[in-house]
């Protein structure tokens, strides 16, 4: 198909936009296309109970990846995956809405990672706490859930982590989430500022800029940075410091932005669900490791790793609850717990351990 010209016009206005609405069409048809073939898969695989039943992550993380390799531009990666991500999300939602919990209430950046990663025709669930996620996805009220594990500057976010020492669910997917934070008021003026309301993660990603901007105001964590907003609102002394979604949804007005102290500031969420997944050809697996008391205990549990190529993408501990000043470990290992690779290493593993508990095997997050 030719391109049109960069260095001067080569067609009038009236046929460019003609142009344009023949492609408008033919997207629209094909779109309808794929809906139908989505219900043809849907036929395929039978009488399923649920919508939850028909969602795989690693098909849609493969379908994902080719949309990347594809692109020549001019959009970018992202804005294709995000296009391509919402026509799958309306063409799983034919069956039935999935259900997806997160952080809430709305205008979170737990939302936001929901929405990059199940899309807008999903039926968001927003909840109360981190804990209370992972309790309704598994009491099967949602279908899956959205928690963040760790920021690029602010590392791990521990009651995540804690969770998994006792749950049974399993790690299904990741979402990497540019994190923008911006100062809101009501009054969008800054001299009225005496105190700021944000996620203690938040407080920390932006602590330099408070310092140099607002060192006289009070700094007061609350439970979420969409929380921060919906107090904020009001009062004319306070301000929040939250994503621009929340602003919108609490009537705030923008005073400073983005005002986190580093410029790749990225927070990692993981998609919680109730079973692993098929292999998608590009993936991690988290484990849990509760090691035994005797010297070099981490390091044999770590040896089979290196002795079958497996690459440690990361690694932390965490008191074991319920035994006195011993730990778990908590890894992250490239591959899927079906290769070959990893099998091998995660059997090696288990005689200097207590207890290996695969969290999850999940596709790589897709940008």
């Amino acid at each position: 198909m030719s391109k049109p010209a960069t260095d001067k016009p080569t067609f009038t206005l009236v046929q460019a936009r003609e142009r344009i609405d023949a492609i408008d069409r033919d997207i629209q048809g094909l779109i309808a296309e794929r809906a139908q073939w989505a219900q043809q898969v849907g036929k395929a695989k039978g009488a399923l109970k649920a919508a939850v039943d028909y969602y795989r992550p690693e098909r849609e993380a493969q379908v994902l990846r080719r949309v990347v390799d594809r692109n020549d531009g001019p959009l970018s990666n992202e804005e294709m995956v995000r296009l391509f991500r919402e026509i799958m999300s309306a063409c799983l939602a034919q069956q039935e809405p999935l259900k997806i919990g997160f952080l809430g209430p709305q205008g979170t950046f737990s939302e936001q990672a929901a929405r990059k990663h199940f899309g807008h025709s999903s039926h968001g669930l927003p909840l109360g706490s981190i804990e209370e996620v992972f309790q309704e996805v598994e009491a099967g009220n949602a279908d899956f859930g959205v928690v963040p594990v760790e920021n690029s500057g602010q590392g791990t976010i521990q009651v995540t982590l804690d969770m998994f020492l006792t749950s049974e669910l399993k790690i299904c997917g990741e979402v990497e989430l540019r994190v923008h934070q911006y100062l809101l008021s009501r009054t969008g003026r800054m001299e009225d500022i005496e105190r700021v309301y944000s996620h203690p993660q938040s407080l920390a990603q932006c602590k330099s800029w408070l310092r140099q901007h607002l060192p006289h105001a009070e700094r007061v964590p609350v439970s979420s940075n969409a929380e921060a907003a919906r107090r904020a609102r009001n009062a004319d002394d306070a301000a929040a410091i939250a994503g621009e979604s929340a602003g919108l949804v609490y009537g705030l007005k923008p005073l400073a932005g983005p005002v986190e102290d580093r410029p790749d500031n990225t927070t990692r969420f993981l998609v919680l669900g109730r079973e692993l997944f098929p292999p998608s050809g590009n993936d991690r697996t988290s484990v849990l490791v509760f090691v035994k008391d005797q010297p070099g205990a981490l390091a044999h549990v770590l040896g089979p790793l290196a002795a079958h190529d497996v690459t440690m993408n990361r690694i932390e501990s965490r008191p074991a609850h319920g035994r006195k000043w011993q730990y778990a470990f908590f890894i992250d290992i490239s591959g899927h717990v079906e290769d070959e690779a990893v099998r091998a290493a995660l059997k090696e593993m288990s005689p200097f351990a207590r207890e290996v508990k695969i969290l999850g095997s999940y596709p790589v997050a897709v940008p």
